[in-house]
């Protein structure tokens, strides 16, 4: 008995999906790639193979993200060109080193390393107190160890923000911080059609309580920022957060990394957090 054979999608296909998901007309993209507009035609109907320098020209001028660009060249017949390293892998322990070090002494304030899909790689103490204060179903299982490379499956953020038994009963502004979350999330989906981060964010909206996302359309100037305000015994936090990335990384792994730390929005939260720890 015989099976039908998979078959892999081809470069042109893909080319032209990824064209309409940033809406432009094939003499848009000719015009950004210096291709001519007919042999773009033949390339997306396949009656045109495109050489490794063209897909990556394409990718380029249509801002594809590496680890997608390395599919697009699969598709078309040749090598990847971007290496994408676990990680967890022996060669990352530096990596690794400096992320430690680089959020331990952001404390006593939080921080944590997130990769592209929002899960958490490596946290402080500070960020994890509030990881730990969620329930097991939030988390994925018990309280992750601060400062240690977290073994998968990993806590996801989108999940911890979300969830019924998550950290929304320690954010005074919890709508708030979840729509600003969830929006980039959003805009983040509809530039590299990620389908993990697609379904996660499915899955975050899909929780009770969980407020919908306005149209992308939708009129009114957002706010210039969105503070997280923390519920403690002592009084509201206010912290603002910064997202970094590493700027000169050579690996899709780091260049996906992300490490997001919250900094004092007002001198009295600076104030209680400095003096919790003297």
């Amino acid at each position: 008995m015989s099976y039908p054979t998979r078959q892999e999608p081809t470069i042109g296909p893909l080319l032209a999906q990824w064209r309409r998901t940033r809406r432009m007309s094939q003499m848009e993209l000719s015009g950004e790639s210096g291709v001519s507009t007919r042999h773009l035609s033949f390339v997306e109907s396949g009656r045109a193979r495109p050489s490794r320098e063209l897909v990556l020209r394409l990718s380029a001028a249509l801002a594809v993200p590496r680890r997608d660009r390395n599919e697009l060249l699969l598709a078309a017949g040749f090598a990847p060109a971007y290496r994408e390293t676990p990680i967890d892998a022996p060669e990352m322990a530096d990596v690794v080193q400096a992320l430690t070090m680089i959020l331990e002494h952001h404390a006593p304030f939080p921080g944590v390393a997130l990769d592209s899909r929002w899960d958490v790689l490596m946290a402080n103490a500070p960020y994890i107190a509030s990881v730990a204060a969620c329930g097991p179903d939030a988390i994925g299982g018990p309280p992750p160890p601060a400062l240690v490379l977290l073994d998968r499956p990993r806590p996801n953020l989108l999940r911890l923000l979300c969830h019924p038994d998550g950290l929304r009963h320690q954010l005074d502004n919890w709508q708030e911080v979840a729509l600003a979350v969830l929006g980039r999330v959003r805009r983040e989906v509809a530039r590299d059609g990620d389908p993990t981060r697609r379904r996660l964010l499915a899955e975050a909206l899909a929780y009770p309580g969980v407020p919908p996302l306005p149209a992308l359309d939708a009129a009114g100037a957002p706010d210039l920022i969105v503070p997280a305000v923390l519920r403690t015994p002592a009084g509201p936090l206010r912290f603002v957060s910064t997202i970094a990335t590493l700027g000169t990384a050579q690996d899709i792994t780091l260049q996906d990394l992300r490490i997001e730390t919250l900094h004092p929005a007002d001198a009295a939260t600076d104030r209680l957090v400095r003096g919790s720890v003297a």
